[in-house]
Protein backbone atom coordinates (compact mmCIF):
# COMPACT_ATOMS: atom_id res chain seq x y z
CA UNK A 1 0.00 0.00 0.00
CA UNK A 2 2.69 2.46 0.96
CA UNK A 3 4.17 1.34 -2.63
CA UNK A 4 1.25 2.77 -4.21
CA UNK A 5 0.86 5.81 -2.73
CA UNK A 6 4.05 6.51 -3.38
CA UNK A 7 3.79 6.12 -6.83
CA UNK A 8 0.71 8.35 -7.05
CA UNK A 9 2.62 11.02 -5.09
CA UNK A 10 5.44 10.98 -7.95
CA UNK A 11 2.93 11.24 -10.27
CA UNK A 12 1.11 14.38 -8.99
CA UNK A 13 4.72 16.09 -8.04
CA UNK A 14 5.54 15.04 -12.15
CA UNK A 15 2.34 16.60 -12.78
CA UNK A 16 2.64 19.88 -11.13
CA UNK A 17 6.20 20.08 -12.03
CA UNK A 18 5.27 20.22 -15.95
CA UNK A 19 2.26 21.92 -15.56
CA UNK A 20 4.65 25.05 -14.39
CA UNK A 21 6.05 25.17 -17.98
CA UNK A 22 2.67 26.51 -19.29
CA UNK A 23 3.63 30.05 -19.57
CA UNK A 24 0.98 32.60 -19.43
CA UNK A 25 2.69 34.92 -22.13
CA UNK A 26 2.97 31.94 -24.93
CA UNK A 27 -0.61 31.20 -24.05
CA UNK A 28 -1.84 34.75 -24.53
CA UNK A 29 -0.02 35.00 -27.58
CA UNK A 30 -0.83 31.44 -29.20
CA UNK A 31 -4.74 32.63 -28.82
CA UNK A 32 -3.82 36.01 -30.30
CA UNK A 33 -2.47 34.78 -33.09
CA UNK A 34 -3.73 31.18 -33.84
CA UNK A 35 -6.27 32.38 -36.70
CA UNK A 36 -3.59 33.93 -38.33
CA UNK A 37 -1.48 30.63 -37.91
CA UNK A 38 -4.15 28.80 -39.13
CA UNK A 39 -4.76 30.66 -42.22
CA UNK A 40 -1.66 30.16 -43.13
CA UNK A 41 -1.89 26.63 -43.76
CA UNK A 42 -5.42 27.18 -45.56
CA UNK A 43 -3.55 30.07 -48.13
CA UNK A 44 -0.10 28.61 -48.28
CA UNK A 45 0.05 24.42 -47.13
CA UNK A 46 2.35 25.53 -44.30
CA UNK A 47 1.36 23.88 -41.10
CA UNK A 48 -0.45 26.15 -38.69
CA UNK A 49 1.89 23.92 -35.69
CA UNK A 50 4.80 24.61 -37.12
CA UNK A 51 3.77 28.59 -38.12
CA UNK A 52 2.99 29.24 -34.30
CA UNK A 53 6.30 27.03 -33.16
CA UNK A 54 8.48 28.96 -35.21
CA UNK A 55 6.80 32.24 -34.42
CA UNK A 56 6.88 31.88 -30.57
CA UNK A 57 10.39 30.38 -30.26
CA UNK A 58 12.04 33.08 -33.40
CA UNK A 59 9.79 36.56 -30.88
CA UNK A 60 9.84 34.90 -27.27
CA UNK A 61 6.26 35.06 -27.47
CA UNK A 62 6.18 38.39 -29.17
CA UNK A 63 9.07 40.38 -26.39
CA UNK A 64 11.97 39.82 -28.26
CA UNK A 65 13.54 43.25 -29.75
CA UNK A 66 13.03 41.86 -33.52
CA UNK A 67 9.00 41.72 -32.49
CA UNK A 68 8.49 44.57 -30.74
CA UNK A 69 10.45 47.19 -32.94
CA UNK A 70 10.29 45.63 -36.35
CA UNK A 71 7.38 43.87 -36.03
CA UNK A 72 9.16 40.62 -37.20
CA UNK A 73 8.19 37.58 -35.44
CA UNK A 74 10.38 35.39 -37.52
CA UNK A 75 13.77 36.66 -37.65
CA UNK A 76 13.58 36.51 -41.35
CA UNK A 77 16.79 38.80 -42.52
CA UNK A 78 16.81 40.85 -45.69
CA UNK A 79 17.09 39.23 -48.87
CA UNK A 80 18.06 40.80 -52.77
CA UNK A 81 14.21 40.88 -53.34
CA UNK A 82 13.25 42.48 -50.37
CA UNK A 83 12.49 46.34 -51.03
CA UNK A 84 10.61 47.21 -47.66
CA UNK A 85 11.53 48.62 -44.53
CA UNK A 86 14.69 47.26 -42.77
CA UNK A 87 16.17 46.84 -39.05
CA UNK A 88 19.24 46.32 -38.21
CA UNK A 89 20.25 43.83 -35.21
CA UNK A 90 23.25 42.20 -33.96
CA UNK A 91 22.74 38.50 -34.86
CA UNK A 92 25.09 35.77 -36.10
CA UNK A 93 27.23 38.96 -37.29
CA UNK A 94 27.09 42.62 -36.14
CA UNK A 95 24.66 45.09 -37.30
CA UNK A 96 22.77 42.25 -39.92
CA UNK A 97 19.74 43.69 -41.36
CA UNK A 98 16.19 42.58 -40.80
CA UNK A 99 13.32 42.69 -42.49
CA UNK A 100 10.74 45.05 -41.12
CA UNK A 101 6.86 45.13 -40.91
CA UNK A 102 3.66 47.44 -41.29
CA UNK A 103 2.38 45.12 -38.52
CA UNK A 104 3.10 41.54 -36.91
CA UNK A 105 0.13 40.32 -39.19
CA UNK A 106 2.24 41.19 -42.54
CA UNK A 107 5.08 39.10 -41.05
CA UNK A 108 3.05 36.09 -40.38
CA UNK A 109 1.87 36.26 -44.16
CA UNK A 110 5.85 37.20 -45.30
CA UNK A 111 7.20 33.60 -43.38
CA UNK A 112 4.58 31.97 -45.24
CA UNK A 113 5.76 33.35 -48.73
CA UNK A 114 9.46 33.65 -47.59
CA UNK A 115 8.95 29.05 -47.41
CA UNK A 116 7.74 29.43 -50.87
CA UNK A 117 11.18 29.91 -52.47
CA UNK A 118 13.10 26.67 -53.71
CA UNK A 119 15.24 26.29 -51.41
CA UNK A 120 12.37 24.77 -48.91
CA UNK A 121 10.09 22.87 -51.93
CA UNK A 122 11.24 19.60 -50.04
CA UNK A 123 8.94 21.13 -46.93
CA UNK A 124 5.66 20.42 -48.98
CA UNK A 125 6.43 17.19 -49.63
CA UNK A 126 5.36 15.99 -46.14
CA UNK A 127 1.69 16.08 -44.48
CA UNK A 128 1.03 19.47 -42.75
CA UNK A 129 -0.23 16.54 -39.65
CA UNK A 130 3.50 15.35 -39.97
CA UNK A 131 4.95 18.61 -37.68
CA UNK A 132 7.84 16.80 -36.46
CA UNK A 133 8.91 16.13 -40.19
CA UNK A 134 8.37 19.39 -40.83
CA UNK A 135 10.33 20.76 -37.69
CA UNK A 136 13.56 18.36 -39.20
CA UNK A 137 13.32 19.49 -42.85
CA UNK A 138 13.21 22.82 -41.89
CA UNK A 139 16.04 22.53 -39.83
CA UNK A 140 17.97 19.95 -42.81
CA UNK A 141 16.75 23.04 -45.84
CA UNK A 142 18.99 25.67 -43.69
CA UNK A 143 16.49 27.88 -41.79
CA UNK A 144 18.22 28.18 -38.61
CA UNK A 145 21.63 27.26 -37.23
CA UNK A 146 21.02 26.37 -33.69
CA UNK A 147 21.52 22.58 -34.15
CA UNK A 148 18.60 21.83 -31.25
CA UNK A 149 16.34 23.57 -33.72
CA UNK A 150 13.71 20.66 -34.96
CA UNK A 151 13.66 19.32 -30.80
CA UNK A 152 12.59 23.11 -29.65
CA UNK A 153 9.63 23.28 -32.45
CA UNK A 154 8.89 19.80 -31.98
CA UNK A 155 8.92 20.51 -27.68
CA UNK A 156 6.85 23.89 -28.13
CA UNK A 157 3.99 21.84 -30.54
CA UNK A 158 3.65 19.76 -27.74
CA UNK A 159 3.59 21.04 -24.64
CA UNK A 160 1.13 23.77 -26.32
CA UNK A 161 -0.49 21.00 -28.10
CA UNK A 162 -0.31 23.12 -31.25
CA UNK A 163 -1.44 20.14 -33.63
CA UNK A 164 -4.72 21.16 -32.24
CA UNK A 165 -4.87 24.71 -33.80
CA UNK A 166 -6.92 23.77 -37.06
CA UNK A 167 -9.31 21.63 -35.37
CA UNK A 168 -10.72 24.99 -33.76
CA UNK A 169 -9.45 24.29 -30.10
CA UNK A 170 -7.81 26.44 -27.62
CA UNK A 171 -5.24 24.77 -24.92
CA UNK A 172 -5.91 25.78 -21.32
CA UNK A 173 -4.61 24.23 -17.78
CA UNK A 174 -6.86 22.91 -15.36
CA UNK A 175 -5.08 24.65 -12.61
CA UNK A 176 -4.55 28.12 -12.94
CA UNK A 177 -1.92 28.48 -10.30
CA UNK A 178 -0.12 26.36 -12.59
CA UNK A 179 0.58 28.75 -15.02
CA UNK A 180 3.75 30.63 -15.14
CA UNK A 181 3.85 34.28 -13.97
CA UNK A 182 7.45 34.76 -14.46
CA UNK A 183 9.35 36.13 -17.30
CA UNK A 184 8.74 34.66 -20.70
CA UNK A 185 11.12 31.41 -21.52
CA UNK A 186 13.84 31.92 -23.59
CA UNK A 187 13.99 30.39 -27.36
CA UNK A 188 17.39 28.38 -25.79
CA UNK A 189 15.18 26.04 -23.46
CA UNK A 190 16.55 22.46 -23.13
CA UNK A 191 14.23 19.82 -24.36
CA UNK A 192 14.14 17.24 -21.35
CA UNK A 193 10.84 16.37 -19.98
CA UNK A 194 7.42 16.98 -21.81
CA UNK A 195 4.17 17.60 -19.28
CA UNK A 196 1.52 14.74 -19.28
CA UNK A 197 -1.60 14.82 -21.36
CA UNK A 198 -3.42 14.38 -18.02
CA UNK A 199 -2.93 18.22 -16.90
CA UNK A 200 -4.38 19.67 -20.55
CA UNK A 201 -7.85 20.16 -21.40
CA UNK A 202 -9.07 20.45 -24.71
CA UNK A 203 -11.90 23.40 -25.37
CA UNK A 204 -13.29 22.98 -29.23
CA UNK A 205 -14.17 26.13 -30.93
CA UNK A 206 -16.02 26.75 -34.26
CA UNK A 207 -13.91 27.51 -36.95
CA UNK A 208 -13.97 30.54 -38.82
CA UNK A 209 -14.10 30.08 -42.05
CA UNK A 210 -12.51 33.70 -43.77
CA UNK A 211 -13.54 34.29 -48.00
CA UNK A 212 -11.43 36.08 -49.49
CA UNK A 213 -12.56 39.12 -52.19
CA UNK A 214 -12.55 37.81 -55.68
CA UNK A 215 -9.25 39.10 -57.78
CA UNK A 216 -10.27 41.61 -60.16
CA UNK A 217 -10.79 40.96 -64.12
CA UNK A 218 -7.86 40.99 -66.19
CA UNK A 219 -7.46 44.04 -68.10
CA UNK A 220 -4.98 43.97 -70.87
CA UNK A 221 -2.70 47.01 -70.11
CA UNK A 222 -2.03 49.26 -72.98
CA UNK A 223 1.39 48.73 -75.21
CA UNK A 224 4.31 51.66 -74.58
CA UNK A 225 2.79 53.10 -78.36
CA UNK A 226 -1.01 52.90 -77.08
CA UNK A 227 0.51 54.77 -73.62
CA UNK A 228 2.69 57.06 -75.64
CA UNK A 229 -0.68 57.99 -78.39
CA UNK A 230 -3.00 58.63 -75.50
CA UNK A 231 -0.39 61.16 -73.28
CA UNK A 232 -0.09 63.05 -76.62
CA UNK A 233 -4.08 63.66 -76.72
CA UNK A 234 -4.47 65.05 -73.31
CA UNK A 235 -0.36 67.03 -74.04
CA UNK A 236 -0.15 68.29 -77.75
CA UNK A 237 3.11 68.41 -79.00
CA UNK A 238 4.71 71.65 -79.66
CA UNK A 239 8.16 72.94 -81.51
CA UNK A 240 11.02 75.05 -80.97
CA UNK A 241 14.04 74.89 -82.05
CA UNK A 242 12.98 72.14 -84.68
CA UNK A 243 12.05 70.37 -81.49
CA UNK A 244 8.97 68.73 -80.18
CA UNK A 245 8.17 69.33 -76.69
CA UNK A 246 5.02 69.03 -74.70
CA UNK A 247 3.51 71.34 -71.23
CA UNK A 248 3.56 70.37 -68.33
CA UNK A 249 -0.14 70.30 -66.71
CA UNK A 250 -1.28 69.81 -63.15
CA UNK A 251 -0.51 66.26 -61.46
CA UNK A 252 2.42 65.32 -64.38
CA UNK A 253 6.12 64.41 -63.14
CA UNK A 254 9.14 63.46 -64.13
CA UNK A 255 8.54 60.10 -63.59
CA UNK A 256 5.21 59.52 -64.54
CA UNK A 257 5.77 61.61 -68.26
CA UNK A 258 8.43 59.65 -68.81
CA UNK A 259 7.16 56.35 -68.35
CA UNK A 260 4.26 57.63 -70.84
CA UNK A 261 6.54 58.55 -73.50
CA UNK A 262 8.64 55.04 -73.04
CA UNK A 263 12.17 56.33 -72.11
CA UNK A 264 13.93 56.61 -68.99
CA UNK A 265 13.16 59.15 -66.03
CA UNK A 266 16.95 60.12 -65.88
CA UNK A 267 17.53 60.47 -70.14
CA UNK A 268 14.19 62.73 -69.72
CA UNK A 269 15.69 65.09 -66.85
CA UNK A 270 19.10 65.13 -68.92
CA UNK A 271 16.99 66.56 -72.23
CA UNK A 272 15.36 69.10 -69.95
CA UNK A 273 18.66 69.95 -67.78
CA UNK A 274 16.03 68.87 -65.09
CA UNK A 275 18.88 67.01 -62.59
CA UNK A 276 17.38 67.54 -58.97
CA UNK A 277 14.66 69.72 -60.74
CA UNK A 278 10.71 69.29 -59.74
CA UNK A 279 8.38 69.72 -62.56
CA UNK A 280 5.95 72.87 -61.95
CA UNK A 281 2.58 73.30 -64.47
CA UNK A 282 3.39 74.86 -67.72
CA UNK A 283 7.46 73.70 -68.23
CA UNK A 284 8.41 72.46 -71.51
CA UNK A 285 9.02 69.21 -71.82
CA UNK A 286 11.62 68.39 -74.51
CA UNK A 287 11.53 65.08 -76.32
CA UNK A 288 15.00 64.42 -77.37
CA UNK A 289 18.24 65.87 -76.42
CA UNK A 290 17.94 70.04 -76.78
CA UNK A 291 20.17 71.56 -79.65
CA UNK A 292 23.89 73.63 -79.08
CA UNK A 293 22.72 76.49 -81.13
CA UNK A 294 19.62 78.68 -82.07
CA UNK A 295 19.42 80.56 -85.51
CA UNK A 296 21.17 82.92 -86.38
CA UNK A 297 19.12 85.69 -85.80
CA UNK A 298 19.04 84.81 -82.38
CA UNK A 299 22.42 84.38 -81.55
CA UNK A 300 22.63 87.62 -79.16
CA UNK A 301 19.82 88.02 -77.03
CA UNK A 302 19.18 90.55 -74.09
CA UNK A 303 18.14 89.41 -70.70
CA UNK A 304 16.34 91.08 -67.81
CA UNK A 305 17.03 90.94 -64.28
CA UNK A 306 15.23 87.60 -62.60
CA UNK A 307 14.95 85.88 -65.41
CA UNK A 308 16.75 82.32 -64.96
CA UNK A 309 19.36 80.45 -67.00
CA UNK A 310 17.41 77.54 -66.96
CA UNK A 311 14.03 79.24 -68.27
CA UNK A 312 15.47 81.09 -71.18
CA UNK A 313 17.26 77.86 -72.38
CA UNK A 314 13.96 75.59 -71.97
CA UNK A 315 12.37 79.16 -74.41
CA UNK A 316 14.69 78.48 -76.56
CA UNK A 317 15.35 74.94 -76.97
CA UNK A 318 19.29 74.83 -76.10
CA UNK A 319 21.28 73.20 -73.71
CA UNK A 320 22.08 74.94 -70.92
CA UNK A 321 25.92 73.62 -70.47
CA UNK A 322 26.28 74.86 -74.01
CA UNK A 323 25.09 78.56 -73.23
CA UNK A 324 27.35 78.34 -69.85
CA UNK A 325 30.34 77.69 -71.99
CA UNK A 326 29.96 80.15 -74.85
CA UNK A 327 29.89 83.10 -72.59
CA UNK A 328 32.09 81.44 -70.15
CA UNK A 329 29.37 82.01 -66.80
CA UNK A 330 29.88 80.30 -63.31
CA UNK A 331 28.42 77.07 -63.39
CA UNK A 332 26.60 78.05 -60.15
CA UNK A 333 24.96 81.19 -62.43
CA UNK A 334 20.99 80.88 -61.85
CA UNK A 335 19.55 83.87 -62.15
CA UNK A 336 20.51 86.86 -63.70
CA UNK A 337 20.51 90.41 -61.67
CA UNK A 338 21.19 92.93 -64.46
CA UNK A 339 19.83 93.52 -67.70
CA UNK A 340 22.83 92.00 -70.17
CA UNK A 341 23.21 90.47 -73.56
CA UNK A 342 24.77 86.54 -74.00
CA UNK A 343 25.56 84.39 -76.97
CA UNK A 344 23.28 81.59 -77.96
CA UNK A 345 25.90 80.67 -81.06
CA UNK A 346 29.37 81.32 -81.13
CA UNK A 347 29.99 85.59 -82.14
CA UNK A 348 31.42 86.28 -85.26
CA UNK A 349 34.81 86.65 -86.22
CA UNK A 350 35.98 90.39 -86.19
CA UNK A 351 37.13 91.08 -89.39
CA UNK A 352 40.85 92.26 -89.62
Amino acid sequence: MKKIVIFFIGIGLCVSVHAQKQNQAYLDYIEQWRETAVQQQTDYGVPASITMAQALLESAAGQSELALNARNHFGIKCTSEWFGGVYYYDDDSQGECFRMYADAGESFKDHSLFLQRPRYATCFEIAVEDYEGWAYRLKACGYATDPSYAQKLIKLVEDYRLDTLVNGSRVTVTDKSAVANDSVPQSNDTVAHRPLKATLVMVTEPIRVFTQEPEPPYVVPPTAREEKRTFLLTHPSKKCNGLKYVEAREGDTYANVAFRLNVRERQLREWNDALGRDLAVGDRIYMSAKKKTVPAEKGLMWVHPGETLWAICQREGIQMQQVQKLNEFPVDLRTFRTRQQIYLNKPPKEKK
